[in-house]
């Protein structure tokens, strides 16, 4: 079995954030976005539940698939919580702290409310202001963070990202 590189991760998820990255970001911006992230869902014949939310927790978008349930809206939850508080990726987050040998109790968080997984991408504006995030959530959790990935290259019209 080949070893995670979790440094590799880290890099990867932090070059994706410093290049996808939106010139403004309103809460008809979201309704488009998560419109196009679930049309990209449906395209792919995937099962899986979507959110954005402002940095102050409210929904400005949500959709799930048939498949999914409120199991991925409480995954969503915990996925949101930790990218606002860790200012990154929730997959940056679990790379990080893996390499630092953290865990979300250790941080003094209860891992019922916070969780390193993938699937939650922050919304930042190229001024480098954090705006909102983006998570999804029924696929293995490195999966759920390349869909994110893939659909805001695509979105946002951004070339040569790393994935």
């Amino acid at each position: 079995m080949k070893a995670t590189d979790y440094a590799g991760i880290k890099a990867l998820t932090a070059k994706q954030e410093e290049m996808l990255l939106f010139p403004h970001f309103s809460n008809k911006d979201a309704w488009k976005l998560g419109n196009f992230l679930t049309e990209k869902v449906y395209e792919k014949g995937i099962e899986l539940a979507i959110c954005i939310r402002r940095m102050n927790g409210c929904i400005l978008y949500q959709h799930l698939t048939e498949k999914t349930n409120t199991n991925n809206v409480n995954w969503m939850g915990r996925k949101f919580r930790t990218v606002s508080l860790m200012e990154m990726s929730s997959l940056q987050a679990w790379a990080t702290c893996h390499i630092n040998g953290e865990s979300i109790v250790d941080m003094g968080l209860l891992d019922t409310e916070y969780v390193l997984v993938g699937g939650g991408f922050p919304v930042r504006l190229t001024t480098g202001e954090l705006v909102g995030v983006i998570t999804v959530s029924n696929l293995p959790h490195e999966q759920d963070h390349q869909f994110i990935v893939e659909c805001l290259q695509e979105y946002l019209g951004v070339q040569d990202v790393p994935v």
